[in-house]
């Protein structure tokens, strides 16, 4: 027979589980009330891009859910993540990186066709993109980076091989501790990984030999 005594125990573990439960810092769901913030990166080509005359398609880029949110992460400490209070992103990192590449190669007018992966071109190569990293990020400063890491491989889709692989790391100070800083810092930090990594795409392609298949 089940005694008050023997519930007592149970009742309380489970009020400490619903706790928890309901008070997960890392919840990628925002509150309706929170600050949006757009980065709106723009990207001046290169004049050493060069020109090309194969197509690209863009894959959707990878990240673990507490990266790829719309939540804002903050790194306080290491081994600590946390997001900020009443912020979010409009976009999820991801969308964002996405975005500002297509944007980029598009506007650089050194590549015959750029469009996201499923959009039915022929592409020749396929950009493959894996956000590591995206979070402010103190490192033991007064005010944190706006930190960006992706690792991007480029492949020829007709050859299946792997042409060329790279990780990009840029981090961003912000000019205060002020979310809106963070998100300018950001914004900056997307310029120069959009920059960097549509640079190494058109050089990587553009060197690359395909197999003889006659």
């Amino acid at each position: 027979m089940t005694t008050r005594a023997n519930l007592a125990p149970a009742l309380g573990l489970s009020l400490v589980l619903a706790l928890l439960t309901g008070c997960s810092i890392l919840s990628d769901k925002p509150k309706s009330t929170a600050t949006i913030y757009a980065p709106e990166p723009r990207v001046q080509p290169d004049p050493s891009w060069p020109t090309v005359t194969w197509q690209l398609a863009l894959t959707p880029p990878l990240g673990a859910r507490v990266i790829d949110s719309l939540r804002i992460a903050v790194r306080p400490t290491p081994g600590e993540i946390e997001v900020y209070s009443g912020a979010q992103w409009a976009r999820p990192p991801s969308e964002m990186l996405q975005d500002t590449l297509l944007r980029t190669f598009e506007d650089s007018g050194r590549i015959a066709a750029v469009a996201r992966q499923g959009s039915g071109i022929a592409a020749d190569f396929k950009l493959v993109l894996e956000i590591r990293r995206f979070e402010s990020d103190y490192a033991g400063q007064a005010v944190p980076a706006a930190t960006i890491e992706v690792a991007a491989k480029l492949l020829h889709t007709r050859d299946q091989k792997i042409v060329a692989a790279r990780t990009f790391l840029q981090a961003q100070p912000a000019a205060s501790t002020a979310v809106a800083d963070v998100a300018r810092a950001f914004e900056q930090s997307l310029v120069v990984v959009g920059h960097d990594i549509a640079g190494w795409t058109l050089v990587s392609g553009q060197n690359y030999k395909p197999l003889n298949r006659s």
